[in-house]
């Protein structure tokens, strides 16, 4: 009991000295009398420290790893729920706006056409000898066989089954599928036909008369059928890209592309109720615009190697004027031996003499006043 009591006493006053000694040191900073004593303390003690976190470290580490796994993994679990959760609402927000663009060209081409339609989408597509897809609406939503289903670039197909809430639509690109299809512009009528592949060359047109001409570029819109079922009038069904020359074939045949990507199918109209009158070409996107072929302006003389025009042609005289010509010098006036021995002077050398006469009297008046004639001596016939 008495050595308890000791104890604690002498525990007291061991505590109180290094109160007063802590104190001591931190007030008196760099020179603190207690600075020798601190640094033996930490000469003998740091390396002891060192030793004992070395070994502690690691073992505390591993306790709060083991300790805090559970809590770890359900964090990265959360995280990981979380982002797919955002990915998921990108990508339906993704979709989500392009089918609101199909949607949108949907009503845009049933508006042009007079056609009521009820959209629906495509849910799946058929895996055996026909070329179909289902889609999410059927008889509960108006749909009945044989009504014509579109998109908003142009004709899809026609329905062939209804059940309650589907129907099955045979596509266009089928085989077993033709549409009367006509000419923009010149109205010629044919058959359009279905090579059985959605990609490619998926449609053929048969004009009616082998003696139409018919050219790459042209576009062609359903005819409609009778009473309007299965097809309507005026639906685009795509461009004319090639014509196959088949010798000996009463019909002609082109290769057509078109309009509907049958391989990207989403959102689709089922025309429920027909127009009232036929839109004709109506419902065709505009025509992309011809290339313009340069015409030569007169601003453009052309290639460099071009000749002026009349580049053949002889150059014209110049044109003279008295003034442009320098001053002539004066002419001496022929003597009467010389005219009476040069003889009678031809035709063109009198019309010389004529024409150059004035001039030399013309000049001599503008330089110099006229020569004295000198009388004529008599000659006697001794000399």
């Amino acid at each position: 009991m008495n050595d308890t009591r000791r104890t604690r006493a002498v525990l007291g006053v061991l505590l109180l000295i290094s109160l007063a000694m802590i104190t001591v040191d931190y007030r008196g900073g760099e020179h603190s009398p207690l600075r020798g004593l601190r640094a033996f303390g930490e000469a003998i003690f740091g390396p002891i420290e060192d030793a004992a976190a070395a070994v502690v470290t690691p073992v505390g580490h591993a306790l709060d790893t083991i300790i805090g796994s559970p809590d770890a993994h359900r964090r990265i679990n959360r995280l990981e729920r979380e982002n797919q959760r955002l990915r998921q609402q990108l990508r339906a927000q993704q979709i989500d706006k392009s089918r609101a663009e199909q949607l949108h060209r949907l009503l845009g081409t049933a508006g042009l056409g007079g056609y009521r339609i009820v959209a629906a989408q495509v849910i799946s597509a058929g895996e055996g000898v026909e070329e179909t897809v289902t889609i999410d609406a059927g008889s509960g939503d108006g749909i009945r066989t044989d009504m014509t289903v579109i998109t908003g670039d142009g004709l899809v197909g026609r329905v062939t089954q209804v059940g309650p809430a589907t129907s099955t639509v045979l596509l266009a690109t089928d085989a077993a599928s033709s549409v009367g299809g006509r000419l923009e512009g010149s109205g010629e009528i044919g058959v359009v036909r279905g090579t059985g592949r959605r990609s490619g060359s998926p449609l053929t047109f048969e004009l009616l008369d082998s003696t139409v001409e018919i050219k790459p570029g042209q576009r062609i819109v359903s005819f409609g059928s009778q009473g309007n079922r299965p097809y309507v009038p005026g639906v685009p069904i795509g461009t004319v890209i090639r014509i196959q020359r088949t010798p000996g074939s009463l019909t002609r045949t082109a290769i057509v592309r078109p309009f509907t990507h049958f391989t990207a199918l989403d959102v689709v109209g089922v025309v429920v109720a027909p127009p009232k009158k036929n839109p004709r070409d109506a419902v065709l996107p505009p025509a992309p615009p011809k290339p313009k072929t340069p015409s030569p302006s007169p601003s453009n003389p052309g290639p460099s190697n071009a000749g002026p025009p009349n580049a053949g042609a002889p150059a014209p005289a110049p044109t003279r004027r008295a003034s442009d010509e320098p001053s002539a010098a004066p002419r001496a006036m022929p003597s009467a031996e010389e005219s009476a021995s040069a003889g009678p002077p031809s035709r063109r050398r009198r019309s010389s003499t004529a024409t150059e006469a004035p001039r030399a009297r013309r000049t001599l008046t503008s330089t110099e006043p006229p020569r004295q004639r000198r009388p004529r001596t008599p000659h006697s016939p001794g000399d």
